[in-house]
């Protein structure tokens, strides 16, 4: 474990005198911390080995950074660790995805610990994927744990490049991670609140306004300990103190499912959001605007023209995966087809559907594949309505 700028600067100067990619892992403390940042940072490097770093701290990582920083990285599912790593300051140039990979060659598990079974022969212990990683001291069975996810990880990218040559996917593959590692983290949601587990159940605008404030009240003193919200008080908690609609502090004590750490040393704090939320004058709309397609099973009657289309290329879609040995949204982002079938717009031609797919940010070999199946896919959709049509008049 190195934990000072010293060790830091020893390492670097280590990883820097190999050659070669360089695999490298992030733990976080999920479920457990408000934060998403790294709490230990694995990197290998064939000629230097393997080095635990502990961000919080070090610090500074330059020195890593300039080490490693013109080389592949190798990750085993980037975009899960990408962002932890972007707010150190620690940008790769180019990536390689062991698992990103192994979905594009039709692998049935794409787990760490699947996929160096598959490529090595080892098997791996995964039993501490979900531990609190900001723990001080690590213990030494958690490290051994963490420098395993590396070891091993720029043997099983190198059988994983020769497959992909094998079965011609490599440029494929060489897109994806190309995306992956420019692709922009999704915007925050501006009513966050909205997102609490179970808030269908809520009715009325007023008893909104108080799920908005108790979930405010608990995301800063979330944010204030750096916990998870979760651990403080559990969604359901929440919404079983503004269903139950208590008349004091101590009958929302009394609530059975308000639960978690801190749903009783908190108790002030709760029944003041309750009371803020009543008092609100500003309160939330019941229903949001939202550029979100309807369900699929309400197209029928809503736009009938739209599910013809769908329900034709959806299975053209599906069968060229299975032919290509790819899951289907690999091949193309469902959304991606469900939105393309329900634009009225659209050209119906191989070229309006593969700008309309760029523009929605499918990959080019993504377009290749899929553009000329849908757009034969409506055209036979569209002639199928219109024989329809005609044999009813």
């Amino acid at each position: 474990m190195i934990d000072t700028s010293r060790g830091l600067a020893e390492a670097a100067r280590l990883l820097a005198d190999a050659d070669g990619p360089v695999a490298v892992d992030v733990e976080r403390a999920s479920g457990f911390r408000y934060s998403a940042r790294a709490y230990l940072i694995q990197v290998f490097r064939r000629g230097a080995g393997v080095f635990l770093f502990d961000p919080p701290a070090i610090g500074d990582l330059t020195a890593l950074q300039d080490a490693i920083g013109e080389e592949e990285w190798v990750f085993h599912a980037a975009s899960q660790d990408l962002p932890s790593l972007r707010e150190l300051d620690l940008v790769p140039p180019r990536i390689f995805d062991t698992e990103l990979s192994a979905r594009l060659l039709g692998w049935e598990r794409v787990g760490l610990g699947a996929v160096v079974e598959r490529t090595l022969d080892i098997v791996l212990k995964k039993e501490h994927s979900a531990a609190d990683w900001s723990t001080r001291p690590l213990p030494q069975e958690w490290l051994e744990y963490a420098a395993l996810d590396v070891e091993h990880l720029l043997d099983v990218r190198d059988a994983i490049a020769d497959e992909l040559d094998e079965t011609g996917k490599r440029e494929w593959a060489e897109e994806e991670f190309a995306d992956v590692l420019v692709r922009p983290p999704k915007p925050a949601p501006s009513e966050p609140w909205r997102r609490l587990t179970g808030l269908h159940k809520v009715r009325g605008r007023r008893s909104l306004a108080v799920a908005r404030a108790l979930w405010t009240a608990r995301d800063d003193l979330a944010q204030e300990r750096d916990v998870a919200p979760g651990r403080l008080v559990p969604d359901r908690g929440v919404i079983a103190a503004v269903l139950a609609q208590p008349r004091s502090k101590g009958e929302l004590s009394g609530v059975k499912d308000f639960t978690g750490r801190a749903s009783r040393s908190e108790i002030d704090r709760w029944w003041q959001a309750i009371v803020d939320g009543r008092a609100a004058e500003d309160l939330p709309a019941e229903r949001v605007p939202s550029d979100a397609l309807p369900p699929v099973r309400s197209w029928s009657g809503r736009r009938p023209d739209a599910d013809r289309r769908l329900k034709a290329a959806k299975p053209l879609v599906e069968t060229h995966a299975e032919f290509l040995s790819i899951p289907t949204e690999n091949l193309l982002t469902p959304e991606h087809l469900r939105r393309v079938a329900w634009d009225p717009r659209l050209p119906v031609s191989a070229d309006g559907v593969a700008a309309q797919l760029q523009v929605l940010g499918a990959r080019p070999w993504q377009v290749a594949q899929t553009a000329p199946l849908i757009a034969s896919a409506f055209v036979h959709a569209a002639q199928s309505a219109a024989d329809e049509a005609e044999a009813a008049s």
